[in-house]
């Protein structure tokens, strides 16, 4: 990192003695380019602002939580009054009802909910409601796609155990041979398909979901028993006020949601149809913190504004403006840019970069000019963001594509990447 006197750094450094790593998980910033900001004082709308007082516009919306705006004052101050009244108690409050109402009401293939903490959460028990439906135990699911970070799902090898990972058979996403394959390998054992909404694999382009696969996904689910499962934590109300392959035209028989129905505060969800209501009654499935009644207020004034505005037309026009104008840009200077998945959730790579390393360049070039983008997972708009935001960052990405177009013969590579590309 470049700013060696930095708070940021010192934090950093603090960090290393007392968090394994220095910083786990997905907000760890040991996979970004090196000037990256690893800690934040606060965030309003559609910007943060690093430990070190810079202001960034955030394409990143904390991995997806952001829906509505950092700091909305309404939704803040739902779940602020709900705190004050009493938020984790002996039992949960009458708001839990009222929230699976409305979400209910929301979500057509729904007619129930179980409400927990994390997205990994609800893939969990969207897991074990399938097998107790089923009495099976074996699960169909895309190569590469992210469901949690639980053992039966976790991306990296280490502390996970084979037996941790048994009963699961893989397909090509969006391959419908490949799909029957699976299913005919599962055989009579077969619980679930576990569909991701999208290919929004890390690394690569995404991929909006063939209506033939998903409709095929559907009809085997019907024929063999087994119940289908759309993970919607990642994309869940940014392309649809819906579960998302409603677009398609395919309605699962369970979806797991997460990250934004609450804009940031702290719920996930298992919806489910009435086919499995029995098996979701019999397993047993809790946590200390699941019935909090302050998120559950945010949720219901998110989900409200998700009923009764333009939101997500709004987000859907800023992101068709960001990929034109960006797509232009590119162009202009001769860069291989590509852009893939819903306009709402873009990702961003470069052609002839097979180890990111343009990636990189443009990811630093764009931060030095205020802007927060990844260089190899997907981002997220919100509704807090403006046209005004947008042509910000497309005034970003031309000087950054300049940039990177005078020093693309010597771009060094990426060493921190190479595991995982290999």
């Amino acid at each position: 990192m470049s700013r060696p006197n930095s708070q940021d750094r010192a934090l950093r450094e603090r960090a290393e003695a007392v968090i394994p790593g220095g910083m786990y998980g997905h907000q760890s910033t040991r996979l970004s380019p090196e000037d990256y900001p690893q800690f934040f004082s606060r965030a309003k709308g559609a910007r943060l602002w690093d430990v070190d007082g810079n202001e960034l516009l955030d394409f990143m919306c904390a991995y997806g939580p952001n829906l509505m705006g950092y700091a909305d004052d309404v939704i803040d101050e739902a779940y602020i009054r709900r705190m004050r009244q009493g938020d984790t108690m002996t039992g949960p409050t009458g708001l839990i009802v009222e929230l699976a109402e409305r979400f209910t009401a929301m979500v057509t293939h729904a007619d129930w909910a179980i409400f927990c903490k994390n997205g990994g959460d609800a893939t969990q028990i969207a897991l074990m409601t399938a097998r107790a439906h089923t009495h099976r135990k074996t699960i169909v699911l895309a190569k590469g796609a992210y469901h949690g970070a639980n053992p039966w799902c976790a991306t990296r090898p280490v502390g996970v155990t084979p037996e941790d990972k048994l009963n699961q058979v893989y397909c090509e996403y969006n391959d419908v041979g490949s799909l029957e394959a699976a299913v005919a390998a599962a055989g009579d054992d077969l619980a679930a398909v576990f569909a991701a909404p999208m290919k929004h694999d890390a690394f690569t382009d995404q991929a909006l979901p063939d209506p033939a696969y998903a409709r095929r996904a559907r009809a085997l689910c019907d024929a063999t028993g087994a119940l289908l499962v759309v993970d919607d934590v990642r994309a869940g109300l940014r392309v649809a006020r819906d579960c998302s392959w409603s677009v398609v035209g395919v309605q699962p028989d369970l979806s797991s949601w997460g990250k934004c129905f609450a804009n940031g505060h702290p719920i996930s969800a298992l919806l489910g149809s009435d086919k499995a209501r029995k098996a979701a009654s019999q397993i047993f499935t809790t946590g200390s913190f699941w019935y909090q009644a302050a998120p559950m207020a945010a949720a219901l004034e998110t989900l409200a504004r998700v009923r009764d505005t333009d939101y997500l037309e709004h987000i859907e026009g800023l992101g068709t403006r960001l990929r034109e104008g960006l797509a232009e840009r590119a162009a202009a200077v001769g860069v291989g840019f590509r852009q893939t998945g819903p306009v709402t959730m873009p990702l961003f790579l470069f052609d002839e970069d097979p180890d990111l390393r343009r990636g990189f360049k443009w990811s630093t070039e764009m931060l030095k000019r205020g802007i927060y983008v990844h260089p190899w997972h997907n981002m997220f708009l919100c509704a807090a963001m403006t046209t005004d935001d947008i042509d910000q960052a497309l005034d970003a990405a031309e000087d950054s594509f300049d940039a990177l177009s005078r020093d693309l013969d010597s771009l060094g590579p990426v060493e921190k990447m190479k595991f995982l590309l290999a």
